[in-house]
């Protein structure tokens, strides 16, 4: 039975429909995942209404706001809500006072639409967000993926999920592969604040009493900063050290990087952020490397003078279980073999220590 009245975080999943009616810049930022925006005000409306109230009145500001939002809430029924059967049971939100959601809310009930608004709106919810990552990392049995880069770990991530294990994947989460080379083309990173949402998410739905496994990573991936109570359980956590050989990294690397072999302008920018950790000459002889399209021994070169060093001093500085982890040893990173290694994996972790 639904309840009544305001509606608190907790509740999220009664609803049939989370609908934000927040500008769409303050939608882009963040938002709760699976929400869909039907602003009330669009972001020059929302501008142009703060505007008037600093600079007239709170009064005048009120009167063009309801005229607004009410041309808006019309548009949306007519283009999004009027094929909703009469059982639709949607929640609202804005972001704290309620007006925006409330104006929704109410025009929805009288319809005969149960509609409910979020109790404190997006800011109660960012701060159960907060509160969330601070604890429910502590809650899992993590198993983390170790290996040096171009080992598949990612791969076997996703065949650990199609294996039916739990998978907490925070590179596919950032949109990013955690290195200086590690934007993926096309997709670009989401705000700090809407990766914390994600995450959140992806946690909830875990089972404490089953292990999560996850990859290995660094405080940052790319722009965005993993919370630190997930880095300090990761930490303390129990590894599984995958082992490939470098002619099939390398060869791994060429495949997934492809889009920086074909813009040598792109990767020699990228080349650059190594100032600093590797002398000039050896980040001219790379760009050298990458004007011939000498892929093979770039890459080959790229891994054992700076990435294999790099990952290797923090991991051992870091994950103080990794030489206790269990070992998979591949130079196959097909899918199948991938699928072969996550059952190993799985088996490894249901064995008695």
């Amino acid at each position: 039975m639904k309840t009544a009245g305001a509606v608190t975080v907790a509740q999220l999943a009664e609803f049939d429909e989370i609908i934000d009616v927040r500008s769409p810049s303050e939608f882009a930022a963040d938002h709760i995942p699976g929400a869909i925006n039907y602003p009330v005000l669009n972001n020059e409306e929302r501008a142009r209404i703060g505007t008037i109230y600093k600079q007239v009145s709170p009064f005048d500001a009120r009167k063009l706001g309801a005229a607004l939002i009410a041309h808006n809430i019309a548009r949306h029924l007519e283009q999004h809500f009027i094929q909703r059967p009469r059982e639709w049971h949607p929640l609202v939100y804005c972001w704290r006072g309620g007006k925006r959601s409330g104006a929704m809310t109410h025009v929805l009930s009288q319809i005969g639409w149960h509609a409910q608004q979020l109790e404190g709106g997006y800011k109660t919810y960012r701060h159960a967000v907060l509160e969330a990552l601070a604890i429910l990392p502590q809650q899992f049995h993590w198993r983390v993926v170790c290996g040096l880069t171009g080992s598949g770990k990612s791969r076997l991530l996703q065949a650990l999920r199609e294996a039916g294990a739990q998978v907490l994947d925070l590179e596919q989460l950032t949109c990013h592969r955690g290195s200086v080379l590690g934007n993926m083309p096309g997709a670009p990173q989401p705000s700090q604040k809407y990766f914390d949402s994600l995450m959140c998410a992806e946690l909830k739905q875990f089972d404490p009493a089953k292990p999560v496994y996850v990859e290995a990573e660094s405080k940052k991936i790319g722009d965005l900063r993993v919370p630190q109570s997930m880095i300090d359980a990761m930490w303390r956590s129990d590894c599984i050290r995958v082992e490939v050989g470098l002619a099939s990294r390398v060869q791994l690397l060429m495949e997934e990087y492809a889009h920086f072999l074909a813009d040598v302008h792109t990767l020699e920018q990228k080349l650059d952020c190594l100032i600093g950790l590797h002398s000039k000459e050896i980040i001219g002889h790379w760009k050298e490397l990458a004007s011939q399209k000498q892929w093979g021994q770039l890459v080959e070169e790229l891994l054992v003078k700076h990435y294999d060093l790099a990952y290797t001093r923090s991991t051992l500085k870091h994950y103080v279980r990794h030489e206790q982890g269990l070992v998979l040893r591949t130079n196959d990173l097909s899918k199948q073999a991938m699928l072969r290694l996550a059952r190993k994996a799985i088996a490894g972790a249901a064995a008695p220590v």
